[in-house]
């Protein structure tokens, strides 16, 4: 029943997304974050739904009046530089078969967030795709919170089956991720059951946080904590609904939790710790010998007796940056942390730009939270692999996406102000103007 509902979805889906293409990133994302694909146990398990979806995508864009040229800007420019030149690293990679699969993976990737850019092209667009990323994510984050209550965080919670946030850490990372967006449309929702639920939700993905005791996300959801409090405009109850959450969320968390978490002071005792430690080295040490890095997929026997200390003890990155310096070296790294970097900027011009705009109120707050969803991935993931996980590059996009919204709305206003200057028009006429410029 489940492989011919979600066969259903996705084919409905792809039908609306030839009349629409943006109806395909909001069908691409839900497969891409929820995987509702895995949860199926037949035929529908194993189809190439994503696939499916991103042609019938790329062919609506082909004959669509919609599809809007990519913006571009420094941030924009570096960002295809950087994916053209994991190209390069793939061609000169250790495992040139393995690197090319990991690297088509990347690519598609990439592709649908440049498409979100050229499609997403208001408010109400993007605030369907925020919902379909924080109910998709939210699943888990619910089920899994629901679960570490059920069972007083006894057993560890993981993610959905062969996807990025399947292990327990990058799990927790892309929940703390997501926590935002939902505080976000908590803040812009009028009816109250919306607002309920999406206060339980974001309770609960807390939850999932303990019960997947990953001590990445302990460190990213202290600095969540205070980046969300800076940013309040109450910061006194802010804070003390924080101090309470963070009280409650410590007094529930078993021992085994806070056993593990003490392993960060002693992580000479701690196996997984040093095995972090001596991939790190060996990501800084290819770095170094290779200025192109040793490739995608590289964490093998081979390369590690190579460059790693312990050639015995093989790892992954468990860092987004030692990754990103072992796969593609010092070149990459630093156009990687120049996207980020650009988009943090953005960020801060648009806080600034929309402060004092009520017109763009919603558009504000929404700005305020990508920077705490930043905030948690750039600490969270110094501590796992996740540096070609959709929702961050999701995230830069949505930085690309307000900063033109955020243009074109004060062009609008300038462009109207002028016409009112030198026209002798009424305020009803000119209001009347406005609106229909507006759409």
């Amino acid at each position: 029943m489940r492989d011919l509902l979600i066969t259903l979805i996705v084919l409905t889906g792809c039908f609306y997304t030839l009349k629409r293409p943006y109806i395909g990133i909001l069908l691409w994302s839900w497969l891409s974050y929820m995987n509702p694909h895995r949860l199926a146990y037949g035929f529908a398990y194993s189809m190439p739904f994503a696939q499916i979806t991103a042609i019938t995508l790329i062919g609506s864009m082909i004959f669509s009046k919609d599809t809007r040229k990519l913006p571009i800007n420094s941030l924009t420019i570096i960002w295809i530089i950087f994916v053209l030149f994991m190209g390069v690293t793939t061609i000169f990679a250790f495992y040139p078969e393995s690197a090319l699969k990991e690297y088509e993976r990347i690519v598609k990737i990439q592709l649908i967030v440049f498409f979100t850019m050229m499609l997403i092209t208001d408010m109400e667009k993007m605030k369907q795709l925020i919902w379909v990323i924080a109910l998709s994510i939210g699943y888990f984050s619910v089920k899994g919170g629901a679960f570490t209550i059920a069972t007083a965080g006894h057993y560890r919670v993981w993610g959905p089956d062969q996807s990025f946030i399947a292990d327990n850490n990058s799990l927790a990372v892309a929940v703390l991720m997501t926590i935002p967006l939902m505080i976000y449309l908590y803040q812009i929702s009028n009816k109250k059951w919306i607002k309920l639920g999406l206060l339980a939700a974001s309770v609960l993905s807390l939850f999932t946080i303990i019960g997947s005791n990953s001590r990445g996300a302990f460190l990213a959801i202290a600095a969540v904590g205070l980046s969300y409090w800076r940013k309040s405009e109450h910061k006194f109850l802010t804070g003390v609904i924080v101090v309470a959450i963070t009280a409650g969320l410590l007094a529930f968390a078993p021992e085994s939790w806070y056993e593990r978490m003490n392993t960060m002071e002693n992580y000479e005792e701690d196996a997984s710790s040093m095995g972090r430690l001596n991939a790190w080295e060996y990501a800084y040490n290819a770095a170094n010998h290779n200025l192109l890095g040793v490739g995608l997929n590289s964490w093998a026997p081979e390369t590690f007796a190579l460059y790693a200390p312990n050639p015995l003890d093989v790892h992954a990155a468990h860092s987004i940056y030692f990754s990103v310096l072992a796969d593609h070296g010092w070149i990459g790294l630093f156009m990687f942390l120049l996207i980020f970097y650009l988009s943090w900027r953005k960020l801060k011009n648009l806080i600034k730009s929309t402060a004092n705009n009520l017109e763009l109120k919603e558009i504000h707050m929404l700005v305020k939270m990508l920077q705490v969803s930043l905030i948690a991935y750039l600490v969270g993931g110094a501590f796992l692999s996740l540096s070609y996980f959709d929702l961050p590059w999701h995230i830069v996009g949505f930085v690309v996406i307000l900063n033109r919204i955020v243009e074109e709305q004060v062009d609008s206003e300038n462009s109207i102000q002028a016409s009112v200057k030198t026209s002798k028009l009424s305020p009803r006429k000119i209001k009347s103007y406005a609106n229909f410029r507006q759409n």
